[in-house]
């Protein structure tokens, strides 16, 4: 939530400047103050598991939000409860009749697949398509930044020499970054793929501005369109098994996975995991939220095109 303070006061430039959210007085007298609408369309497996995650975050804010999940259709996701999809969530192509402040669109593992050969793809073009019209913010995530970036831009991915698996320090490049907002220098978050997005093909693209960065240089968080689009290559909503399960379950598979790095305690598999990304997750995702409130129309039916 903004603060508010007199317009003239000293500190209301320089917060301002440094993206602090502040409401002058005068403004916070005719101020319009309803809901969020929030939507979640769940690619992931681990449905419930990945629910949660998102939720948690979404949750951790002194705002209302009212959340509705979406299933993209065209494909039948065997790990879901029985009867949890259709008593929870609705088609997508059903909510592409409304509007959202907010729309978080998950990773899916199936990025070693060409974009085109995910059986789903036509489906959710349609719903990228959709939320540049109709949508205030996106937030895509893992595989679907990628599918994203690659549908709107035109940027293509890259297979990694082997994949980045584990928990990895991460710059920020834009320090005054309402996204960023309350950030230490150097943050920690999870990562889990085998493929990156084309670092040179997004630097050449005027409406993207990549906001942090992987150690070895690779794209982390890009933003375009003025902040509205916002694509995250790793997963800061993973909670402390998250990884853990994904190396056994491609150990129980015979993969023989490395062990995700800077994880364990010393390395060791069977030492419980250390969450150290948990504090600088929320407060990423309280600054979206934020970010979205002080800026989105109060009515939805204003909101313009990306």
């Amino acid at each position: 939530m903004p603060i508010r303070i007199p317009r003239r006061l000293p500190a209301y430039d320089a917060l301002t400047r440094e993206n602090i959210f502040v409401i002058a007085s005068e403004r916070a007298k005719h101020q319009d103050i309803r809901p969020l609408d929030f939507a979640i369309l769940n690619l992931m497996p681990t449905t419930t598991d990945t629910e949660l995650q998102f939720l948690r975050l979404l949750g951790n804010t002194p705002l209302q939000i009212n959340i509705t999940l979406l299933d993209v259709g065209g494909h039948e996701f065997t790990h879901a409860p029985p009867g949890h999809l259709e008593k929870f969530y609705i088609p997508a192509s059903r909510a592409l009749r409304t509007r959202f402040d907010g729309l978080i669109i998950t990773g899916a593992p199936v990025e070693t697949l060409n974009f085109e050969e995910v059986d789903y793809w036509d489906s959710l073009c349609a719903i990228f398509n959709y939320a540049r019209k109709n949508v205030y913010s996106i937030m895509y995530i893992c595989w679907g930044a990628q599918a994203a970036l690659y549908h709107n831009y035109g940027i293509k991915k890259i297979e990694l020499p082997k994949k980045l698996f584990g928990v990895f320090a991460h710059s920020v490049n834009e320090e005054n970054s309402p996204l960023f907002r309350g950030f230490d220098d150097i943050f920690l978050a999870p990562q889990s793929r085998r493929t990156e997005c084309d670092k040179a093909a997004i630097e050449k693209k005027t409406d993207l501005v990549i906001q942090s960065e992987t150690p070895c240089g690779s794209p982390f968080i890009i933003t375009g369109s003025n902040g509205r689009e916002i694509f995250v290559t790793g997963h800061m909503e993973y909670d402390r098994w998250t990884l853990d399960k994904e190396y056994r379950r491609d150990a129980e598979k015979g993969l023989n996975p490395a062990p995700p790095i800077n994880y364990y305690p010393n390395g060791n598999t069977t030492q419980q995991p250390v969450m150290k990304w948990k504090a600088h997750a929320h407060l990423f995702f309280s600054n979206w939220i934020n970010w979205v409130y002080q800026n989105v129309p109060y009515k939805l039916r204003k909101i313009k095109q990306i």
